[in-house]
């Protein structure tokens, strides 16, 4: 509904909406706890019990364009958006005509169609992506609003802080909504916070904040509407902490030591349901019989909700992979024959390729630390935001998890973001975002959320950057279902890759090789799209398959050829893509040259040199070959390495070459 006034209008029917609202969220989830202890639900099971006025109180004010982002304690949220009751508890049941196929369970629930993004079991979450949400919305200028709630335990987080100051710093069209029952699973807030007055931590970031008894429904529903009010007029976050009580235990596991009976007691006597319905009695406005109607009325909905439940089937064994990725994507590209070519370096390809991005699509933007008034750590956005605008050229602050979390989430409202981090190592600041949302959205949501969002940053050791930025650990997240990893070494591919990326329907990481960038080259003008699924044969050869990407192809290139001279053919195998892996590519040379060394600037042990050669041996190709499986590798100090293995800091040609001799000396 839209917000045009401040005071709800009590009347009979605005009053029962508002009891039935709450006693719905109350006896569902009284069955669900049943449900639990005959063990038809499995897992974590997080009751709303005592929090219902919050859900009650705001979410029956937003609008079907209005986006909503919950917790993990999500019943409720769910309920008062308008899930289907009996999709709701399948999917707690974990069934298949779940509201998400049985695969988010209690903590994960999902509905594209009201524009409910589920539920987050990483506290703090689902704030970044709150704020992603409402950055799209601002971009498309779709005068929608979300929603994002979470408990008083995310104010630990620093994604709290994150989101808020770049939500307040962008004007972004966000209603913060803390729903504050004093314990973060089984500790006090007074424990945990030097500050317990949360919505002084919001006004510390300009956001006009308040609090509210959240254990009076009215008093919630009449600060939604002023804030809800607030954002449609002023475009700005507004923060609502709302001061409540959990009845139960954390979770249904919780022994709930850690706090007296009798307090538990003493704050079910002025629960939101037992107040609001005595006052609306003693008003005059509800009866023992409107009560009792509403209670009837209720158990026939959980009734058929418990029935569809059960009658609802498991997800059969050969589907549980399916939407991991999409199953629909873009054919490959088709690339135009080469045209006239000009010297350019791989900055200044990667920089074409945004450039050409940007211009072509509308949706495309932007973001990272520095991207535009400094042009970027590695200067590979410079002049782009005088191009583009800020709008579109985002500088962000430093604070990796909260704009990747932003970038996630205007990924998923329909957005093209580029985000930038700056460096592989900083990538680690926002890994939860990466790992625990982008990567498993889509497998949690059942297909109906997808995340298109491109990342990328720089890898790979520098001179005199110590240990902290000397990292190659794109083979870790190529370990990640769910994403797309790429590594583009040549120019063709950094001017290429960005193009086919940004039409992929989910998160691909590009890892750009720092001492890359200023490799000179010549590239065709009119140089496009290219394939992102494949490996690519750099070099032909007979006697060896050197298999390596990113920075160390050009280091095996030059192996390569010195190793010609000295009459040994070897074949280089460009990989390109890190995840999914190109085997297919590598099997076909190792059958020709009977002999394979993979080249990888990360670490030995765990690498993803290791995975190639276990899938050499695991799928047939060990037959193929006349010498051992091997490797070279960054060391590892102080790991010790065998006696014959090379112990440069990197891979480096020199130490390519020994390795391939030693495997030609090898005998079949």
């Amino acid at each position: 509904m839209n917000v045009t006034r401040t005071k709800p209008r009590l009347d009979t029917a605005h009053v029962g909406d508002l009891l039935k609202s709450m006693l719905r969220i109350r006896m569902f989830e009284e069955k669900c706890a049943e449900a639990y202890s005959q063990e038809k639900i499995r897992g974590f099971l997080h009751l709303y019990d005592g929090e219902e006025a919050i859900a009650a109180g705001i979410i029956p004010l937003l609008e079907c364009k209005d986006r909503l982002v919950a917790t993990y304690r999500e019943h409720g949220h769910a309920l008062a958006r308008g899930v289907p009751m009996g999709a709701v508890l399948a999917e707690m049941y974990g069934k298949a005509n779940g509201c998400a196929g049985g695969r988010g369970g209690s903590m994960h629930l999902f509905d594209a169609e009201r524009n409910f993004y589920g539920g987050n079991a990483i506290v703090g979450g689902g704030l970044p992506l709150a704020t992603g949400l409402a950055l799209a919305d601002r971009m498309q200028d779709s005068g929608g609003t979300t929603a994002c709630f979470f408990g008083e335990g995310a104010v630990a987080e620093g994604e709290f802080h994150e989101s808020l100051n770049l939500a307040s710093l962008w004007g972004l069209p966000v209603l913060f909504v803390c729903e504050n029952n004093g314990y973060a699973m089984g500790t006090r807030l007074d424990l945990t916070e030097a500050e317990i007055d949360i919505a002084t931590k919001a006004r510390s970031y300009a956001i006009t904040s308040e609090v509210v008894d959240g254990m009076d429904v009215v008093a919630v529903e009449v600060a939604a509407r002023r804030a809800l009010q607030s954002i449609a007029e002023t475009g700005k976050p507004y923060f609502l902490e709302c001061r409540t009580y959990r009845f139960r235990a954390h979770s249904m596991f919780d022994a709930q030591l850690y706090r007296p009976k009798d307090e538990v007691a003493e704050w079910r006597e002025k629960g939101p349901i037992v107040r609001f319905q005595n006052w609306a009695m003693q008003s005059g406005l509800l009866h023992d019989d409107d009560v009792a109607t509403l209670k009837s009325e209720l158990a026939q909905e959980i009734s058929g909700a418990v029935a569809f439940a059960e009658a609802g089937e498991d997800e059969p064994l050969e589907t549980l992979s399916h939407y991991v990725v999409s199953p629909d994507r873009p054919d490959p590209p088709e690339a135009p024959a080469p045209g006239k070519t000009v010297e350019t370096t791989y900055r200044e390809a990667v920089k074409a390729a945004i450039t050409d991005a940007m211009t072509r699509d509308d949706r495309v933007f932007l973001m990272g630390e520095d991207v535009g008034h400094y042009g970027g750590c590695y200067a590979v956005s410079k002049g782009l935001l005088d191009k583009f605008g800020p709008d579109r050229i985002r500088d962000t602050p430093l604070s990796e998890s909260g704009f990747t979390g932003a970038g996630i989430g205007a990924a998923i409202a329909g957005m093209r973001p580029i985000v930038e981090v700056m460096t592989v190592n900083f990538s680690l600041l926002a890994l939860d975002q990466i790992m625990n949302t982008a990567a498993t959205l889509r497998h949690m949501s059942n297909n109906q959320f997808g995340v298109p969002v491109v990342i990328r940053m720089a890898t790979g050791a520098g001179k005199q950057l110590a240990a902290q930025h000397s990292h190659s650990l794109e083979g870790w997240y190529a370990h990640i279902p769910g994403l797309r990893v790429l590594a583009p070494a040549t120019l063709e591919d950094a001017r290429g890759m960005l193009w086919t990326a940004l039409e992929d329907p989910d998160p691909v990481l590009i890892f750009e090789n720092v001492m890359l960038y200023n490799r000179t080259g010549d590239l065709a003008e009119n140089a496009g799209p290219v394939d992102i699924d494949k490996a690519v044969v750099r070099r032909g050869g007979r006697d060896i398959t050197l298999v390596t990407y990113g920075g160390s192809l050009f280091k095996t290139l030059d192996a390569a050829e010195a190793l010609a001279k000295d009459g040994v053919e070897a074949e280089v195998i460009d990989l390109r893509s890190l995840r999914p892996l190109d085997m297919d590519t590598v099997r076909a040379s190792v059958a020709r040259t009977h002999r394979a060394l993979v080249v990888d600037e990360g670490w030995r042990s765990g690498s993803l040199s290791a995975e190639i050669g276990m899938r050499l041996a695991e799928e047939g190709s060990f037959y193929d070959l006349d010498a051992p499986l091997a490797r070279v590798c960054s060391a590892e100090v102080p790991i010790p390495y065998a006696a014959h293995l090379e112990r440069a800091a990197i891979p480096q040609t020199q130490s390519i070459i020994a390795a391939v001799k030693r495997l030609m000396e090898q005998k079949p």
